[in-house]
């Protein structure tokens, strides 16, 4: 009979995440996740499969927490969609301006090392980018509706720029542009949506 686990499975997983995040899947080894998380490399075996089967877990879990997350922000009624936008293009740069680690982004940091090569990281990014550019597409056409947007314009193109935008601030935080030009971007990003 096997022995139940004496670990908190979630801890775990968001130790191995902060490990992946800040040396990248093909930096980590899985003796610095055994250290990180005091388990053996037995028990994350055991637990998680190999390097890849827990990067994947991962991956998948900050994913879903992400779209889950943009969800939220910009679900609502008609007569508020164009403030939730706003806020949330906001806070994204708000959060890129913040990250003086330039540790950036996990989606947009492992997409760009692994999706080359590695299909289940180009799908899942690809679904994540599908989910977030419908639920963007959803608030701009709620702005539309309520008259604070061109409603001759369709949603999903201007969903898509706005998405390229955001993906793109990421970037260039990673890269080091100053906070006062990211915040700048947005702003302008919103300045030229195209109102009635």
């Amino acid at each position: 009979m096997a022995r139940p686990r004496s670990f908190d499975e979630a801890a775990v997983l968001r130790t191995a995440r902060d490990q992946f995040w800040v040396t990248g899947y093909a930096g980590t080894k899985v003796d610095d996740i055994a250290a990180a998380t005091g388990l053996g490399k037995g028990s994350l075996y055991g637990a998680f499969g190999d390097k890849h089967a827990l990067f994947l877990r991962v991956f998948d879990h900050y994913c879903s927490e992400a779209a889950s997350g943009v969800r939220h922000q910009l679900e609502g009624p008609d007569d508020t969609a164009y403030r939730r936008l706003g806020d949330h293009v906001r806070a994204i740069a708000e959060s890129v301006a913040a990250d003086q680690a330039r540790r950036g982004c996990l989606i947009a940091k492992s997409t760009a090392e692994c999706a080359e090569h590695d299909e289940a990281v180009a799908a899942r990014s690809r679904q994540l980018f599908r989910d977030l550019q419908d639920h963007l597409t959803a608030c701009i056409a709620g702005a539309q509706r309520a008259g604070d947007l061109d409603a001759g314009q369709d949603p999903a193109h201007l969903a898509g720029l706005v998405l390229a935008v955001l993906r793109g601030l990421e970037a260039l935080g990673k890269g080091g542009v100053e906070p006062d030009d990211i915040r700048a971007i947005a702003e302008t990003a919103l300045a030229v949506l195209p109102k009635p």
